[in-house]
C-alpha cells in the first residue's frame, strides 16, 4: 500500500497522495491509515490510536510540506510563510521514543504527534540542507512522487524503477512498436 522510495521520510509522507494532477488517490483516508503509515515508515512499532483530529493535522502537514518542496524545486515562487510556520511548529514536538531491547533490536514508541514531528523535522532538514537541490519529481507523467536523486551524475528519472521506470519504458516500447 505505502511506498518508501523517495529517499526522505517527509517526501515519502507527501507520497501518500498518488497522481496529484490526474486521478488523485489519497492513501490516508482514515485515522487508522495514518497509524499504519507510521508503523510502515518504521517510526513506531504499533499503530497509535489516531483520531479524526490527528488525521486532519497530518493532512495539513503533508500538504504544507508538498507546497514547500514544490516551491523549492521550482524556484519560481518563495515558500508560503504559513506553510513554513506550520512545519516549523510541528518540528518542535517530541519525537518517538526509542530504546534498545535486550535482543539488540530497537523499540519505537509514541503517538501520532510524535510521528508527525519526525516527518516535520525531516522536511526541515531536507529543505534547509544541501539535499534540497537534489529533489526531483518522477518523470512518468501520471506520477507526482517527489524523491531525492542521489544517483551518480544526478541522472535518475523515476521515483522507483520497478514502479514507474518499467511502466514508462514499457509504454515507450509499445509506442515504438505500434507504429510498425
Amino acid at each position: 500500500m505505502f511506498a518508501f522510495v523517495s529517499g526522505n521520510l517527509a517526501l515519502d509522507f507527501v507520497g501518500t497522495v498518488k497522481a496529484r494532477r490526474a486521478d488523485r488517490v489519497d492513501l490516508l483516508e482514515s485515522p487508522a491509515d495514518l497509524g499504519e503509515w507510521a508503523v510502515a515508515a518504521d517510526l513506531l512499532d504499533t499503530a497509535p490510536g489516531c483520531d479524526a483530529d490527528d488525521l486532519a493535522h497530518a493532512v495539513r502537514l503533508r500538504e504544507a510540506v508538498y507546497r514547500l518542496v514544490i516551491a523549492a524545486v521550482d524556484n519560481d515562487e518563495p515558500p508560503c510563510d504559513a506553510d513554513r510556520r506550520l512545519v516549523n511548529s510541528r518540528a518542535r514536538g517530541e519525537l518517538p521514543r526509542v530504546a534498545l531491547r535486550s535482543d539488540g533490536t530497537i523499540a519505537r514508541d509514541g503517538d501520532a504527534d510524535a510521528a508527525l514531528t519526525a516527518v516535520a523535522r525531516s522536511a526541515v532538514e531536507l529543505l534547509g540542507g544541501a539535499e534540497r537541490a537534489l529533489v526531483k519529481e518522477c518523470g512518468r507523467a501520471e506520477c507526482t512522487r517527489l524523491y531525492v536523486d542521489t544517483s551518480r551524475g544526478g541522472s535518475r528519472r523515476w521515483c522507483d524503477m520497478t514502479l514507474c521506470g518499467n511502466r514508462a519504458k514499457s509504454a515507450a516500447f509499445r509506442a515504438r512498436h505500434a507504429s510498425n
